[in-house]
């Protein structure tokens, strides 16, 4: 996850920064170096691609709609 910047709670303070950083006179931060493998980025994002069709292929009907009807109660619980 990315850290976020903390900005000034001190209005005037706020108003140097934002100043200073439409100027150009605060250097941009630089960006964070990824310490993840690529390889391994790649290869979890290819068996994330497929996942979710190779599951449903080997699921029967009944199973199909009853992970459904359980999906859809968690997301109206998350609601209210």
């Amino acid at each position: 996850m990315q850290k976020r910047s903390r900005m000034p709670r001190d209005t005037n303070q706020l108003g140097k920064l934002l100043v200073d950083m439409a100027t150009g006179m605060v250097p941009p931060e630089p960006e964070p170096v990824s310490t993840k493998n690529p390889a391994a980025v790649a290869l979890g994002r290819l068996g994330g691609l497929k996942g979710g069709k190779a599951r449903a292929a080997k699921m029967s009907k009944k199973q199909r709609m009853e992970a459904a009807r359980l999906a859809a109660s968690a997301r109206w619980k998350k609601r209210g």
